[in-house]
């Protein structure tokens, strides 16, 4: 399994024109619904789930965050990709009282249990380099985006080097 396959051109905003979390599951889910990939309950969902349980991770020098919710409120599978220079402020994962400001966001959409455990690890065996995460964050547009991950997942399989 490959994140990639769950990456499509119209899920990525590249400098998203979000100032907060709020803007940002509600941009993530209006496009979602347009192409019948969650249910009515996916935003409301996602909000509570990220209440409860934080997904903000502090990185050496970028912060990184998670956001994902319930599998009944995803029809078909995704992951949204979002960037941020100033960061979009989310509670820590390791420490809820503590924020960070999430440089790089991986909405997940997924519905399948061994496509979310896949995903995850993927997802933090690229995030814990720091060159993996420059390089997304520099990406220009979403071919690039697309591009980077593939050569991240690539590197993280031992296939290539990036």
């Amino acid at each position: 399994m490959d994140l990639t396959q769950f990456i499509t051109k119209d899920m990525i905003w590249v400098q998203t024109p979000c100032q907060d979390q709020d803007a940002l599951f509600e941009m993530v889910s209006e496009r979602a619904a347009s192409q019948n990939r969650i249910s009515n309950q996916f935003l409301e969902k996602l909000t509570e789930r990220e209440a409860v349980f934080p997904t903000g991770l502090q990185l050496e020098h970028y912060g990184v965050a998670l956001p994902h919710t319930d599998p009944e409120c995803v029809t078909e599978q995704f992951i949204a990709v979002l960037t941020s220079e100033a960061g979009i402020r989310f509670k820590q994962m390791a420490d809820a009282s503590q924020e960070t400001a999430a440089n790089l966001i991986f909405v997940l959409g997924l519905n399948e249990p061994h496509s979310q455990l896949a995903v995850l690890q993927q997802l933090m065996g690229a995030i814990q380099n720091e060159e993996h995460v420059k390089a997304l964050l520099a990406a220009k547009n979403e071919d690039e985006v697309i591009e980077t991950l593939s050569q991240v997942v690539l590197h993280l399989k031992g296939e290539e080097k990036l």
